[in-house]
């Protein structure tokens, strides 16, 4: 299995065990589906129904049916397993260790990724630390079978501690 952290089990709402989750996760469109499964505690649970609330994912689970046992779930990462989906794209969790060039040259290896309510944030370390935007305007390419991305450097995206 290859687990991916989609979020956080922050609360229960009501007494028939529906949970509340905070999640960034940017495919939660794919994810968050009736039938679908995600993990707590290395725990397989399949999706009931879902509902957006505030700025909550609102999931009923099986085996969850009331507040007691939807309580014993809260404070728990939230995962998927990658294989069981297909994603149009790349997931932020693809990019870590990739080498970044701005054209030929090495700028350093993706070794974090920040998030803004903007945008993501590349953390790219090598000879310095660079942070990047992950918008189309920057990262020009990813490529990872060859585990590169291309991206057009500017000056200021040094990162300086």
């Amino acid at each position: 299995m290859n687990f991916i952290n989609i979020g956080k089990l922050v609360n229960t709402h009501g007494i028939k065990g529906e949970v509340r989750i905070i999640s960034d996760f940017k495919y939660k469109d794919i994810i968050f589906k009736a039938g679908n499964n995600i993990y707590i505690n290395d725990i397989k649970y399949k999706i009931i129904s879902y509902r957006k609330h505030k700025i909550y994912d609102m999931l009923q689970l099986d085996k969850v049916d009331n507040i007691e046992i939807a309580q014993t779930l809260k404070g728990y990462n939230v995962y998927i397993d990658k294989n069981d989906y297909e994603f149009d794209g790349y997931l932020d969790e693809d990019l870590i260790g990739l080498s970044v060039y701005d054209g030929e040259k090495y700028k350093g290896k993706v070794v974090d990724i920040l998030k803004t309510t903007s945008n993501d944030l590349l953390v790219i370390d090598g000879i310095k630390k660079h942070l990047v935007p992950n918008i189309s305007n920057f990262v020009k390419n990813v490529d990872l079978k060859s585990k590169r991305i291309e991206i057009k450097y500017i000056k200021g995206l040094d990162y300086e501690d």
